[in-house]
């Protein structure tokens, strides 16, 4: 129906699911490379994981077998595009499309985690 908004509920915070095939590979990245803190685990063995860093959040969820689409599955805003960019190919991690300036206004690139999971980085640019 237009114009229609929903029912009148404030929103929280909202966090991906981010399908991982081994959790301690990904803790590997998101914590090591990332910086990320876990903040929540569930299962024995450990099947579900929470991370935050400042205003970030992600949920890894264990998925046998998974296996990475050809979209970005996240989108993280960052404070500098350029440096992050610069610390993640230091440490060997796989960029699918090279740091580069959108007319759109946002300085970006998009990396790959250890399953292929894509996540689009920007920095908003002055002006």
């Amino acid at each position: 129906m237009a114009g229609n908004h929903g029912p009148g509920v404030t929103f929280g915070r909202i966090a991906g699911a981010v399908p991982v095939s081994d959790i301690s590979q990904a803790l590997g990245f998101y914590q090591d490379v990332l910086g990320m803190s876990v903040t929540f685990t569930n299962g024995d063995p450990v099947g579900f994981v929470i991370l935050r860093r400042d205003a970030a959040e992600l949920h890894l969820t264990l998925v046998k077998g998974h296996r990475a689409g050809h979209h970005n599955i996240a989108h993280l805003m960052v404070a500098d595009a350029t440096a992050l960019h610069e610390h993640l190919v230091s440490n060997g991690v796989r960029i699918v499309k090279g740091l580069r300036d959108a007319d759109y206004g946002l300085r970006g690139f998009v990396m790959a985690d250890p399953d292929g999971n894509r996540i689009d980085v920007g920095q908003r640019l002055p002006g």
